[in-house]
């Protein structure tokens, strides 16, 4: 049987991913030797995972931008490009300004993949949801192996080596994905960029009510998951009294979970429905977290990453809500605008759990993340329950 072209695409656009994650994600396992290293607290740490995750996301409207100029290949291809030489940069940051300027441009640089690949993805798939749970667990999948091995390199050579295996990974995947995706034909080659910026139609796509509600449950669970991402390690180490390397190994653990049921969350997404699917997964999770908070044990730990790792992995339910609402010429920039707009806001996850670590430490922290998604899971009840129509 012959291997069809569009699951190369698939399997390159999910590396690329892997590949751009992984970098951002070792980091968090040598936080504390990082915080350590240049003598800075949880929130000011928090302020740059913060700034990574917001950068990351600020890319995400222009990069759709550009590949309707340009390609989604050259994005990618870019993506892959800038996030080998801020991962470099990064590892070899002297102070602590240098670090914050790498991981802002590591951020911005890896941000180009992700809105480019879904949308070549949905042009070349006809089961949407199934495609991107498969591209999200592109993710999960760097989660399985990166933490585990930046916690390992870091204990005995420094956090230094331990971000530099980003470049690493994404010097190798950028090599494949230009060798066998082939050039990408351009959805707008000759309208010019400055239209794409106009004020008025962006406002217009984000102020029709079924994409609004939609922007604001992604806010609000991006919020926890940027806040997991970041901290969970740390939070591990100093409130369960976990071992360093034990909590890179849980970390890995939480992101093989979240891979294995990223593809099954999205097929259900598209069977059963996003709505239900989603405050389904975020409702277990929040059970996840109090057992972190408040159930002692080894036990209390394994059945919270099982259930966080599953009901984490929202997005590959509810992401193709957007393009159920979006227009096939809208869906380059479009899903690359509200992308930028809900991870922007999401991305306050890292800094706002961080300060209130230090001010009430790690339980009332995590308790708020708990709080947050039974908030989506009661507005996702009543939209459906009500027929609000969004």
């Amino acid at each position: 049987m012959r291997w069809p072209y569009r699951r190369t695409v698939l399997a390159l656009v999910t590396l690329a991913f892997f590949a751009t994650m992984a970098a951002r994600l070792v980091i968090s396992p040598v936080v504390p030797q990082i915080r350590a290293d240049f003598g800075v607290s949880n929130t000011v740490i928090g302020v740059a995972m913060t700034g990574l995750w917001m950068s990351y996301f600020v890319s995400q409207f222009p990069s759709g931008v550009l590949a309707d100029k340009y390609g989604e290949r050259r994005v990618i291809l870019v993506s892959l490009a800038g996030t080998a030489l801020a991962s470099v940069a990064l590892a070899l940051s002297p102070v602590f300004a240098v670090f914050l300027l790498s991981i802002l441009a590591l951020g911005a640089l890896a941000g180009l993949h992700f809105s480019v690949g879904t949308t070549l993805l949905t042009r070349t798939f006809d089961d949407v949801g199934r495609a991107i749970g498969v591209h999200t667990a592109g993710g999960p999948a760097a989660g399985i192996v990166a933490p585990a091995l930046a916690a390992w390199v870091g204990t005995r050579y420094g956090w230094e080596p331990a971000v530099a295996i980003g470049a690493a990974v994404a010097v190798v995947i950028f090599v494949c994905f230009a060798r066998f995706v082939r050039p990408t034909t351009p959805q707008r080659p000759d309208q010019p960029m400055r239209e794409r910026f106009e004020l008025a139609p962006l406002l217009e796509i984000l102020t029709r009510p079924p994409i609004a509600f939609t922007v604001a449950i992604s806010v609000l669970s991006a919020f926890v998951w940027q806040a997991t991402t970041s901290f969970l390690p740390t939070f591990l180490v100093e409130y369960r009294g976990v071992s360093g390397e034990a909590s890179g190994a849980i970390f890995s653990a939480y992101f093989l979970i979240q891979g294995v049921a990223s593809p099954f969350v999205g097929t259900a997404s598209d069977r059963y429905g996003r709505d239900v699917t989603t405050a389904a997964g975020l409702a277990i999770a929040a059970t996840g977290f109090l057992s972190l908070v408040a159930i002692p044990g080894w036990l209390a730990v394994a059945f919270a990453v099982v259930v966080l790792g599953v009901g984490l992995s929202w997005s590959a339910a509810f992401l193709p809500r957007f393009f159920d609402l979006l227009s096939a010429e809208e869906e380059g920039a479009g899903f690359g605008l509200v992308r930028t707009v809900y991870g922007l806001l999401g991305a306050l996850g890292s800094v706002s759990t961080g300060l209130l670590a230090d001010s009430f430490g790690w339980a009332v922290a995590f308790c708020v993340l708990a709080s947050f998604l039974v908030v989506v899971c009661l507005a996702l009840a009543c939209n459906s329950l009500l027929d609000l129509g969004a």
